[in-house]
Order: structure tokens, then sequence, then C-alpha cells
């Protein structure tokens, strides 16, 4: 059930919880965070990759809103763009680096038409980012519902042999795209999902030492006209032949429409909530899944010095109200989870004062 947020007092109730807030603005939450902890050496800093071309600027602004919205320990964000981009890039206070998009090995041409404009950028990530020895890469399309903090710490389960890290393409590979219509080899049953990867990029070394440079082009031209999904296909193709190199993470981090419009089938989403949100197929900005949208626009809209609770929660809970004829509107829930058990750690830990039920006014 939702829960419930009272604007005229500034009082929250979550889980049982009585907080009250002293109208303090998220910026001023994500401030308090830096104070209390220790400033951290550039070599543990959490390092995000995107690649943004053509009309994606928005998307990608607002994903990275999304990140800074919900963590507190230092990130540096590498974003992969045209030239012409460059300056929207600039204006922003996040720690960034620009770098154009450049393929290194084979046709460049070839591979910028590759699937969409610049997507297989993020496939010579491992070979540019030489100075990086671990990154996160996301879509432009990915919004992050908790702290970046929490999948970074994945890294800590891969076993000696694991490198990357992606969700799988479908949770049921019966009804699955790859298991059903790919004419390419591809990872486990169902294909892995390449809009949120995480790695070590000592991956740059893959099979005793074949430097992974090396391996794109050669594996591009060999499966290039049985291959749909562009450089996600490649990517499925590399860890079908090196499959002890993968690590595999639940749903929750990936969440996609797919998990949703044809009945809930990601059951740590139904758990935990969604962790990250995928808006692929454009669904921000088309009226097919109204839930995506409404997240989209309310963080997209959200300002820094409002108060999190009135200003997004609460609003968002009335919009999702309006999707409940859809089946991902239907478990609101799933989406509001983790963004609810975010403000309740950062405002109880810095923030809020505790008070007892009699208490309220």
């Amino acid at each position: 059930c939702f829960s419930v947020v009272c604007l005229r007092l500034g009082c929250v109730s979550l889980s049982g919880t009585n907080l009250l807030l002293r109208g303090n603005s998220w910026k001023m939450i994500l401030d308090s965070w830096t104070l209390f902890q220790a400033e951290l050496p550039p070599e543990l800093w959490i390092h995000l990759a995107v690649v943004a071309c053509g009309n994606r600027l928005e998307e990608t602004l607002v994903m990275l809103k999304s990140a800074v919205l919900f963590s507190h320990r230092k990130m540096q964000f590498h974003i992969f763009t045209e030239e012409s981009l460059k300056p929207e890039f600039d204006k922003q206070k996040f720690e960034h680096r620009i770098y154009p998009i450049t393929f290194s090995a084979g046709n460049p041409q070839e591979w910028k038409k590759l699937f969409k404009p610049c997507a297989a950028q993020r496939l010579f990530l491992p070979v540019i980012l030489k100075d990086v020895d671990s990154l996160l890469y996301v879509d432009t399309d990915v919004l992050f519902l908790r702290p970046v903090d929490d999948i970074w710490k994945l890294l800590r389960q891969f076993n000696s042999t694991q490198l990357a890290a992606m969700a799988p393409e479908h949770e049921i590979p019966k009804i699955g795209w790859y298991s059903r219509f790919a004419r390419h080899p591809f990872y486990g049953s169902a294909g892995v999902n390449s809009g949120v990867m995480k790695g070590y990029f000592s991956l740059r070394y893959l099979d005793y030492g074949l430097a992974w440079e090396d391996m794109l082009y050669p594996l591009y031209q060999k499966y290039k006209n049985a291959i749909t999904w562009g450089d996600q296909d490649l990517l499925n193709i590399i860890f079908y032949f090196n499959p002890e190199c993968l690590y595999v993470f639940p749903c929750q981090w990936n969440y996609r429409p797919d998990h949703c419009m044809y009945g809930s089938n990601c059951r740590e989403a139904e758990r935990e909530g969604v962790s990250v949100l995928h808006g692929n197929r454009g669904v921000y900005h088309d009226e097919k899944q109204p839930t995506f949208k409404a997240l989209y626009e309310a963080i997209r809209d959200f300002p820094f010095q409002d108060n999190l609770f009135q200003s997004m929660y609460y609003p968002l809970q009335l919009k999702f109200l309006e999707t409940v004829h859809t089946l991902c509107g239907r478990i609101p829930q799933v989406f509001l989870k983790q963004i609810e058990k975010t403000m309740k750690r950062a405002y109880e830990k810095h923030v809020i004062i505790h008070v007892g039920p009699n208490q309220m006014h």
C-alpha cells in the first residue's frame, strides 16, 4: 500500500515510522551526506559511462540527475558524445569528462550505424578508458531509483573469472526474443541485455590473452548478417564463447517494460522494488507505458531545492493512480519501494527528528 505523506505538516509515515521534516530541500540532504563521509580518493570514486548521440540529450541529463539524486558517493561521469552536444554537458555542475565518438577497430562508419547511432561505442569503452579499472555503463534511457553505490557493490560478488555483469534479456526463456528468433550464439537460455553493464576493465583481455579490441571486428564480420540488436548481440556472442567471464545480476537492476507489460515476471522487483529502471522502446516519450513515463517526468521536473517527499514522491503516488488500468500500473509498489527506502534512510540518518506517535499534531 502507499505510504502516507502529510503535506501541511511536513510529516511522513513510512513503514510505521513517524518522521518530522524540518523543511529540508533534497539538496541539503545530499550536502549533508558529504559532511558525514570522509573524502574519498579518486581511485575509490564510482565511474559511470554513457553514450549520447542525436536526440538523446534530455534522456542523458535525466539519467545523470537520477544518479546524483539518490547517491552519496563521489562519482565521475564519462560521457561519449557528438561535438554538437558537448556544450550542453559542459554547462552541468557534476564531475565529468567528455569523449568524442571513436571506433578503434574496423570500419568506423559501420560501427556508427550499427543498431542505433553511436550505440556500438560502448563496445570500445575498455579500450578507451585505459586508466579506469571498474566501470558502470548504462543506456541513456535508464533511471536510478536507489543509490548507484548499491549496484557498484555487486563487484564484490564477482568470482575470480567474472569480468562483467548484465541482467537476463528475459525471465521466461521460452517467450524471450533470443530463444525464439536469434540466428547467432547468445549467452545462456535467454541472452542478456546490455542496457546496464558493470565490469572490471581487465576484460580488455579474454580467452587466454586475446585482446578485447581484436575480437570485436572479426566477430562482427562473421555474424553481421545474423544480428538484429547490434552491439548487444555481439556481447551475447562474446559471452557465449566466454560464459565464465559473465556475472548475471537480477532483473531488478535492469527493469524494463517486458517485466510487467505481459504480467509481472520479475520476482526480485516484486520482493525488493525496482532498483534501476530501463525505459527502452521509447516508453518515456509515448503513452504505451504511463507508469514509466510518470517516473521519467517526475525526476526530470524535480528541482533539487525542493522537498523530495512533497515535490516528487507524493505527486508520483497520485500519478500512479491514473495508471492502474495498465498491467505495469497495477503494481505501483515495485516502482516506489526503493525510492521510499532511500528517502527514509537519508532523512533518518541526517536530518529528521524521531517523534513518538502521540507527538504528531
